[in-house]
């Protein structure tokens, strides 16, 4: 299921309200914390456009949420399987981006893996991590992709896993060809 669609454009839209609302924060306040303009976010709230990679890590590190959360609510139910057609992806068009949460949501656990694919010639740049000293580890799939972490670089290729704890900026580079990976948080 594929955050492009209008419903789920529009429930993505709704979430995001119900926690800025939630957080007790107007438009503006949110708009000053993450760095993002009150006219983006007001059109990410009325479902006129989705977010892009960048906004949400912008928006989780003002909530100090991980990123899947703010995609979509923590299961209260615990399910220990989720079938990939079941699994949550979210697509960024504008830097050829797709982020499929392949374990199940739920609060209880604190291990999660993710699945990306990010195109040729893109760059996507976290400028804060939503939860500092929060483990990752990266498992290049095919492909090949840059990682700066803090300010080192690391250039890793299908079969290569960086692993590391972020306090501060990261940025995922690709050049001639897509990436595909995987990433383990916890």
């Amino acid at each position: 299921m594929g955050i492009n669609t209008l419903s789920e454009t529009s429930k993505l839209a709704q979430h995001l309200r119900s926690l800025r609302e939630r957080y007790g924060m107007t438009l503006v306040a949110l708009a000053e914390r993450s760095g993002t303009s009150r006219a983006t976010l007001s059109r990410i709230e009325n479902a006129e456009v989705s977010p892009t990679a960048e906004t949400l890590g912008r928006l989780a590190t003002v909530y100090a949420l991980p990123i899947s959360q703010l995609l979509a609510p923590l299961d209260e139910v615990f399910q220990p399987v989720v079938s990939r057609k079941d699994q949550a992806v979210w697509n960024d068009p504008e830097h050829d981006f797709s982020r499929r949460s392949v374990s199940p949501s739920n609060g209880l656990l604190t291990i999660e893996l993710i699945e990306g694919q990010l195109g040729k010639d893109q760059l996507i740049t976290y400028a804060a991590p939503a939860i500092p000293g929060q483990e990752h580890h990266v498992y290049v799939l095919s492909g090949r992709m840059e990682i700066t972490v803090e300010g080192v670089v690391h250039d890793l290729k299908a079969g290569d896993c960086l692993r590391y704890i972020l306090f501060g900026e990261t940025a995922f580079k690709t050049t001639s060809s897509s990436c595909q990976y995987v990433i383990a948080l916890s």
